[in-house]
């Protein structure tokens, strides 16, 4: 469809996950990929595998946590390419111990590891891209936050505060660069998120979600009913439903868009209250005495 031709566009945490999906899938739309990652080689391997194909992409490491990284990741991106199109804030980490340490053990470093990542880093990328953006009369920024910032995992406070944080992130930079003609939206992705996230960093890719993964390792088949959401369809949810929101914020497809965050594949997750019902719940016998 060539819904990015010529675009320039900067990807954080473009090595794994939604973001390698989206390179791949930008790239064939015409962008041009700034593919950083804080795994160098991972950054590398996806911008390789872009120009093989024939796209242009450019990789290299940017640790968001680092301000410096980001300005520098920015600064190579606009002298590569001459403009800053797309700010895909997407770079993010879990909580050590993914959730088993509770919550009054977390300790400053291990809360300020998180949020150097998910919180602070969405703020560096959108302050380097708005200053290339403000000069050249607008851009387009995306943030990945997380349907932890809207509702929490349990055992992932660090992280669901640096979620929410992100979350207030976009609705902030949206009203303060608006009228540079700069957008910001965000995703929140609940359901098909990528199984290496919970992974070590020198893990290979696997480029499935947690519950494609789960699939190919019990060697079973999709039933619907498992599924926890109220939605239930013949295949499970896929880091390629995440992207398509991700697609949708980052392309022209949204152009008039701006301080929303989408709670991206979420089968349905937050159309219901805590209170489960059983399938075969009746008012009869639920009432007292019955």
């Amino acid at each position: 469809m060539g819904r990015f031709e010529g675009k320039v566009i900067f990807i954080s945490g473009a090595g794994s996950g939604m973001g390698r999906e989206c390179a791949y899938w930008w790239a064939e739309e015409g962008g041009k990929i700034v593919a950083t990652d804080v795994v160098e080689k991972r950054a590398l391997a996806v911008a390789a595998q872009i120009t093989e194909k024939g796209g242009t992409s450019i990789g290299f490491k940017v640790d968001v946590g680092v301000e410096a990284e980001v300005e520098a990741g920015v600064k190579r991106a606009v002298d590569e390419f001459g403009r800053l199109d797309v700010m895909f804030a997407n770079a993010g980490k879990p909580v050590e111990g993914f959730g088993t340490i509770p919550f009054e053990d977390v300790t400053e470093a291990q809360w300020d590891d998180v949020n150097d990542s998910v919180y602070k880093g969405v703020f560096f990328c959108g302050k380097h891209a708005a200053r290339v953006m403000k000069g050249q009369g607008g851009g387009n920024i995306v943030v990945t936050t997380s349907a932890g910032g809207l509702n929490a995992y349990p055992g992932f406070a660090a992280y669901n505060s640096g979620k929410s944080g992100a979350i207030g992130l976009v609705r902030s930079m949206a009203l303060d660069l608006g009228q540079y003609g700069i957008r910001v939206n965000g995703l929140a992705p609940t359901h098909g998120m990528s199984a290496n996230f919970a992974l070590p960093p020198d893990a290979d890719v696997l480029g499935l979600s947690y519950e494609e993964a789960a699939l190919a390792e019990s060697g079973g088949t999709w039933d619907p009913k498992g599924f926890p959401g109220p939605l239930k369809v013949n295949r499970p949810p896929s880091l390629r439903d995440n992207a398509a929101v991700a697609t949708f914020l980052a392309s022209d497809d949204s152009f008039y868009m701006s301080g929303i965050t989408i709670p991206s594949c979420d089968g349905g997750s937050f159309a219901r209250t805590s209170i489960v019902f059983p399938e075969d719940w009746t008012l009869e016998n639920e009432a007292p005495g019955a």
